[in-house]
């Protein structure tokens, strides 16, 4: 168990150190980026590790929390590293998904909890694609002279490649 820990710590710090190209580093700072992992992460974790190690199968609520907490950590740990919160915060959507989904899965399998986990499943996908789709077209308009040079050619091919005719 202390081999992982420092095996995530270390994958971590040098993720971090690869991310950080050359700038100085302090103590607030890696508490700046790395508090999902270093708080929020662990929490959800220690949830499942009560109820699988513990109360299994008696106390299947843990999960809820505990899968909640650790999607919304594993989100909120991809948004401080890359700065996209714009595009991760249906993360948060998709936490309730899952924290339901374990506790469907390991309790009474009741099948109206499964009402609530598929819309708010398909909400989050729905958004991720959306958000996700509209940052890659902003992208492309950024890349703009890029993108028209590749339509033109892309223009250019259908109409010369286009009037060519076939034999049949």
């Amino acid at each position: 168990m202390n081999r992982i820990i420092i095996g995530i710590v270390f994958i971590l710090l040098g993720g971090g150190l690869y991310l950080n190209q050359g700038h100085p580093v302090g103590l607030g700072e890696l508490f700046g980026y790395y508090w999902p992992s270093l708080f929020v992460i662990p929490l959800g974790l220690f949830f499942h590790w009560l109820y699988f190690s513990m109360t299994a199968p008696r106390a299947a609520g843990l999960l809820i929390p505990g899968g909640i907490l650790f999607t919304a950590g594993i989100v909120c740990q991809v948004s401080m590293l890359f700065d996209s919160w714009d595009v991760t915060w249906p993360g948060f959507i998709m936490a309730v998904a899952v924290g339901l989904l374990e506790f469907y899965w390991f309790s009474a399998r009741n099948r109206y909890l499964l009402i609530p986990i598929n819309i708010l499943a398909a909400l989050s996908l729905l958004f991720f694609a959306v958000f996700t789709l509209g940052a890659l077209y902003n992208q492309l308009v950024v890349k703009g002279p890029i993108f028209g040079i590749v339509l033109m050619a892309l223009g250019a091919y259908a109409l010369i490649g286009g009037s060519r005719k076939r034999k049949a």
